[in-house]
């Protein structure tokens, strides 16, 4: 039984939800792009307001730890910190991947796009440049049923696991995908992205049961180094 706050800023979509006992009160999103250094304060600082709340009284604060972009759950993660910090409440740490999948579970009527849904795998997919993509397998409960990886998509991606059951595939990095894997048993889902809507239930559960990260050394989960790009104009020219 907590009221948290709900932080997603780990793909182009800024989001925060407030959440109590595992229930929306209210959510903020932009999905205008890579603008959360400039929306995300301010949606915290008029979710609270709008709510009579302060962070005194929030019982804790989630945080989608990814993986993700690099620059954006930086953001999301230090934000959550100093909430933290200055309320002195605890951090939760929702998987992103596992969040977006409940999201969509929660959300969507699929028994007219899947035949077997308690049989079918859903695979959230996040952009991660060229054809390659994070992702994994979560069932019909938005459990973990494959790691997360970064995957180079190609003809044969996922093979095995489509030639016997329906396999789900959503997210940013699912569009670049739809054409190179056509096997029948690939369902592809259109415009269902990452949003801290997923993630309230999640938090409340991980709460409930004490699991929570170290404010001081909690980390976002990057699964790939940070690699910089090299402009390609030089601009002290």
């Amino acid at each position: 039984m907590a009221l948290l706050l709900n932080i997603e800023t780990s793909t182009a979509i800024c989001s925060v939800a407030l959440g109590k006992d595992g229930k929306l009160l209210a959510l903020k999103e932009n999905k205008e792009g890579m603008k959360h250094a400039s929306h995300l304060t301010v949606f915290i600082e008029n979710i609270l307001k709008e709510n009579n709340l302060t962070t005194a009284d929030l019982d804790g604060v989630a945080i989608s730890m990814g993986p993700g972009s690099y620059t954006g759950l930086r953001i999301g993660v230090s934000t959550a910190k100093g909430i933290c910090y200055g309320a002195g409440i605890p951090l939760i740490a929702v998987s992103t991947l596992q969040s977006m999948t409940k999201a969509l579970q929660d959300t969507a009527e699929l028994s007219d796009q899947i035949k077997k849904l308690e049989e079918a795998l859903y695979c959230p997919m996040i952009d991660a440049r060229r054809m390659e993509v994070y992702t994994a397998f979560y069932n019909s409960n938005a459990d973990l049923v494959r790691e997360i990886s970064a995957d180079i998509i190609d003809e044969n991606s996922f093979a095995d696991e489509l030639s016997n059951r329906e396999i789900v595939f959503f997210g940013d990095g699912s569009g670049k995908c739809k054409d190179v894997i056509t096997n029948e048993n690939g369902i592809f889902l259109d415009d269902v992205n990452a949003t801290a809507l997923g993630m309230i239930q999640l938090a409340e559960e991980k709460f409930n049961k004490n699991e929570l990260e170290d404010v001081a050394y909690f980390e976002p989960f990057y699964l790939k180094d940070f690699v910089a790009t090299t402009p390609k104009k030089n601009i002290f020219k």
